[in-house]
């Protein structure tokens, strides 16, 4: 059995994120978003009626550097807040932000296929699957 350098492949998982955001980016400048902007639409979208707490969580982002964006989004008039319970903002999007993501998808989608486009759908599924084993598996203390 050969060792792995897991340094190395730390190195690649890096230089693909940095590509694939790269890329995610370079297709949505059109639209004036970004990829971090089309993450949190997808969020508000996928969970809507969440605070920023919770959306932070799920962007994987710091609560400070969530409400920063949203912010930009709310002046954009792509998201809605209201009041919750106690302190908590409510967040949803607007139709604008709905029609905004709706065009966003398909740009990402292009941009994500074409970083991974010398794998082919058997390899992918791989990689996928592998991918999901990691994330599944608790982090160590």
């Amino acid at each position: 059995m050969t060792a792995v350098d897991v340094f190395k492949l730390g190195l690649h998982i890096k230089q693909i994120q940095q590509r694939k955001q790269l890329a995610v980016d370079a297709g949505l400048a059109p639209l004036g978003t970004t990829m971090s902007q089309w993450i949190v639409l997808r969020n508000i979208a996928a969970h809507p009626g969440k605070s920023a707490h919770e959306l932070a969580q799920v962007t994987f982002q710091t609560d400070q550097s969530f409400g920063a964006l949203v912010s930009r989004l709310v002046d954009r008039g792509l998201v809605e807040r209201a009041q919750g319970p106690g302190r908590r903002l409510l967040h949803r999007l607007t139709d604008d932000g709905a029609a905004l993501l709706k065009r966003c998808d398909p740009l990402v989608e292009r941009a994500l296929r074409d970083q991974f486009g010398n794998l082919d759908d058997t390899e992918l599924g791989q990689l996928h699957a592998l991918l999901e084993r990691i994330v599944a598996r608790p982090p160590s203390s």
